[in-house]
Formats: structure tokens, sequence, C-alpha cells
């Protein structure tokens, strides 16, 4: 039941419209004030009477036609406080099926993760990766066709660079990133101290770009080396694409977007380079170079076109970092100007800076810190850490290995993406903290639990076992599970689910120390271990969206 819409109907006859009483009828936070509450100061001006008068009036008529889910109404201090009838919602919840989300129809395409060809896999490509990542599982839940698009960093004068380098110091032998890079970094040591290096390295580019053979035979290695290791940590991550469309792909389809231009009197002459004008406050967007090149701009708007007419997307979602706000919001721009209504479809989904405690990266300089580095060592903490409190577990390099991944991904998702992270060992891997390990440990203690009470779905359960408080508050904590995806759908925020998931976890783990949940007592050992098991469900139906493991042993 959608409760608030309910109670704003009860209400609606009282002079209000129902759709502002919804608005105003938000949860409350402690039991001791009812489920939902009415704060009537905000009905002050509409009936020209103190909240507490209008509090009392309001209790009287929803009284008048009390329905039967509602235990009580109260006014108090100038709220409407309603009680639901424990008993009734308690059975609704536990009996209700799993609410699932049948296809829509709709198309949505995320743009995420985004590795550079030749360049490591690095922390900083941590939360584009798996925000992006939770984002596609997020509405492949809520019932949408979803595309995942890795947009791949293959085109630019880096890779004339690291041609160069490769054929000057690679010793033609086969290169892994580790070398790609130290090659990368000697071109740049190497450029400041002979310029023509970097004339050579144009060259070498205008060669892959004329589809030389020597040239993209070279580069084609360097794309199937980065490929190839990158697939490794995307495999741990348990993150795929549908889409692998780089930079490159749009070469032959900039053209019709320049054409479309210059036809909308829009391409507009500014020191040899062509613009648009934006006009308002954003600064014009350049399309083309004084030589001619395309920009990062160019290829995202031949992409933006290929997407909408190959997907008929309902959104385009961009993941990328903050620092490109001004990027998108022009791209946006050209489109509107453009005439292409779906540019409000276009959504820049943006977040902050990740890095490790006491690091600084630069990929140019070679002071970067390898995904893969920073997942192994995750892993062979969380392996000390059972060897010391659980040294006879079965499978325990399996469960590490969730575990300590499951621990980097969770510090990525466990707060609003626009924030600055960074990253620290001992807080992602406590086992009592707000973490990744604490969920998957509530997870395993589900588990035990069930295993050791012969938990069977089938037995009838007594609701009136379930009527306490701390049951009470779980069951509704669990009602609001399929709301709150919806809700970090909305906003493309997976910390909400992570924070969700993260509660549920401690109202569980505080059912767990004040209730015995196997005891003489069988109808109370059955109630509490229905509980047990919706518990255990919704945080590996949770955890699966923010692309955690849910071992059942730990």
């Amino acid at each position: 039941m959608d409760y608030k819409a309910a109670l704003a109907e009860l209400l609606s006859n009282t002079g209000v419209e129902k759709e502002e009483i919804e608005g105003y009828i938000t949860k409350t936070l402690e039991l001791s004030n009812g489920d939902y509450t009415l704060p009537c100061f905000k009905l002050s001006k509409k009936f020209r009477k103190a909240p507490a008068m209008i509090a009392e009036d309001l209790k009287s008529a929803a009284e008048a036609n009390l329905p039967a889910w509602i235990e009580r109404v109260d006014a108090v201090n100038g709220y409407l406080n309603f009680y639901l009838n424990r008993g009734e919602f308690i059975k609704n919840v536990v009996t209700s099926p799993y609410p699932t989300h049948g296809k829509n129809g709709k198309n949505i395409c995320i743009d995420y993760s985004s590795v550079n060809i030749a360049k490591p896999f690095h922390i900083g490509h941590l939360l584009t990766t798996v925000i992006g990542g939770s984002l596609y599982r997020i509405f492949d839940y809520l019932g949408y066709n979803v595309v995942g698009i890795n947009h791949l960093g293959d085109y630019g004068t880096q890779f004339g660079k690291l041609i160069t380098a490769y054929l000057k110091w690679g010793n033609g032998e086969e290169q892994t990133m580790d070398s790609l890079l130290k090659l990368y970094v000697k071109f740049h040591d190497e450029a400041e101290k002979d310029e023509s290096l970097n004339d050579e390295a144009r060259m070498w580019f205008k060669k892959i770009e004329d589809e030389d053979e020597t040239a993209v035979a070279i580069f084609n290695t360097f794309k199937e080396t980065t490929l190839r290791e990158v697939d490794k940590v995307y495999k741990r991550l348990d993150i795929t694409f549908d889409s692998y469309n780089g930079e490159s792909f749009y070469n032959d389809k900039m053209d019709e977007i320049v054409d479309m231009l210059k036809q909308k009197n829009l391409l507009v002459e500014s020191e040899g380079a062509y613009v648009v004008e934006m006009g308002e406050d954003i600064p014009p967007c350049l399309i083309l170079k004084s030589d001619g090149a395309s920009l990062y701009a160019t290829r995202d708007l031949a992409a933006a076109l290929y997407r909408k007419r190959t997907y008929d997307f309902d959104k385009n979602l961009y993941v990328v970092a903050y620092q490109q706000n001004l990027h998108f919001k022009q791209v946006f721009k050209v489109l509107e100007l453009m005439g292409f209504d779906w540019h409000k479809d276009c959504v820049h989904v943006p977040f902050g800076m990740v890095s490790l405690e006491n690091c600084t990266l630069s990929t140019r300089h070679g002071k970067v810190v390898f995904l893969r580095d920073v997942l192994d060592t995750a892993v062979k903490k969380t392996l000390d850490i059972i060897n010391t409190k659980n040294p006879n577990l079965e499978g325990k390099e399996k469960v590490a290995e969730d575990v300590g991944v499951g621990a980097v991904i969770f510090g990525a998702l466990s707060t609003g993406r626009i924030k600055d992270m960074v990253f620290s060992y001992d807080k992602a891997l406590n086992f009592d903290g707000e973490t990744g390990p604490y969920l998957q440990y509530t997870h395993a203690r589900c588990c035990s639990l069930l295993e050791k009470g012969n938990y069977d779905s089938d037995k009838a359960v007594d609701f009136s076992q379930l009527t306490s408080d701390v049951c009470y508050s779980i069951i509704k904590h669990i009602d609001a599970f399929d709301a709150t995806v919806v809700d970090a759908g909305e906003k493309y925020e997976p910390s909400i689910i992570s924070r969700y998931l993260i509660d549920l976890a401690q109202l569980f783990n505080k059912f767990y120390f004040d209730c015995r949940v196997i005891t003489d007592d069988e109808a109370a050992t059955t109630a509490r271990l229905k509980i047990t098991a919706m518990v255990r469900d919704v945080l590996k139906k949770g955890m699966s969206l923010i692309l955690l493991k849910a071992p059942e042993k730990m």
C-alpha cells in the first residue's frame, strides 16, 4: 500500500487538496511518534488557525472514518501522528510476494569506466567503474533495457607518443601494461630534452588516422594488451559492458555533425578554429581546431547521435568526474541548438576524486596506483583476518576475494558520489563499522541462524510474535526496500542503497542481541527465523545492486 497516498485520501474532505497533504506527510523518526506524521504548521496560513487546533480538527475528521489498517491517530503539539495496525502491516509485508518490476520497454545507455588504451587501470578509475556498474544493475532491477558502454579512450596524440617510444626503446618485445606505462613516462622525460620527439609522435598519430598498416598494427597490440589486462579487473569487480565503442569508432561520424552545424549556421570561425556560441553564461564550444582536428566535444556529439539512433534511449547517462561539468553542459547545449529535443534526456552523473591515503596520482610521471594492486592488498589483508579469526573456514580464499574486493567497492559506494574519496584499507576492512564486510558478515550470520534453526519457509507464522518495536522496525525497513531502489535510480545515487543496507544490518544485529532467535518456544522461533530469512534475502538482493557478493560463511 502507498500509505502516504492513502492517508492523504483519508483527509481529502477537509478542505485541502489530496496532493498537497500527501506532499506534507512524512515517515516518523521514532516509533513513539507513530509511523507517519502531518506537520500542521504548514496548513496554518490556509486555515488561519494555530497548528495545534488544526491537528485536533484533522484528528476528529480522520477518526470519523478510520480504516482497519490504522490503529490510532494522535494530535501532539501541532503534529498529526498516525499509528498503523502493526498486526495487519506485518502480515501484509511477510506474506506479500517479493516486489518485481517487469520490463518497461525503455532503453537506458550508461557510459562508464571508459579506460584509456595503453594507460593503467588505476585507483582513479574506481568511482566511474563501480558507480556505473551499480547503476546498470539498479536500472535493470527497475525494468529498463540497459546498455553499458565503455567509451574507450583510443584516440589522440598520446598514441603517437607511445608508438615512438615503443620503436625507440621497446626492443620489439611483447608489452604489458607496466612496460607501456614505463615507455609513456620515458617518452615525456626524453621529450623534455628533445622537442623533435613530439613532432615524430604527431607523425605517427597521423599515420594511425590515415590507417597506415604498420601504425595500426602496433596500436592494435596496445589495445589488445590493455583490454586483456583490464578485463581481469572487470571480472573481479563483476562488471560487464554491452559496447566497447571508443573515441576512434566515431572518426567517420563526425563529418555529419560538422555538416549539421554548418547547415544550421551554428558553426562560427574564431581565430582559425570553429566553435558554437553558447550564449547565456556558457563559454563557446570548440568543435574543430585551427588545423581541422576534432575534439572531445565533436566525438561526444557524434556518439550521442549514434546512441539515439541505435538504442532510442529514454536516458543517456555519462558517469564522468565533476571536472567535466562544463564539457557536458556545452555538449548538451549544442544538441539542443541542433534541434534535438532528446538533449534533455542526456544526463551527466558527476562524481568526486578518489585517492589513497598519502598518495597522489600522475600517469605522465608514473605515479599511479594500479587498481589490481589495491584489490590484491585488500584481499590479502582480509585473508590475514580470516586466518586469525577463523583459520578453518572452508573456501577461505574465495571468501577473502569476495570480502576484500567488496570492501573496496563499498568504500566507493558508501557516501554520496559527488564527494571526494580517500580510500583507507583499515576503515574499509573493519567488520564492526559501516563497511562492506559488516554487511557480508551480517548476511553470513543470517545464513548460519537459518541453518541451525532448520528454517522451513512454508511453516506457518504467528504474526503476533513480531509486533515488538525491534521486529516491527525491521519489517518496516524491509517494506521500504523497493522504494529505496526507485529513489536511488531517480537520483543516480547507489549510496542510497548502501545506507539502507547498513541501517538494515544494524537493525538486525540489535534484534539478534536483544532476542534469542532459536528458543524452546516453537512459535517464537518460527517467527524470528522468518524475519532472519527476510533480512538475508534483502541483504543479498541489495548487495548485488551495489556489486557486493554475499558469502554464506565467514
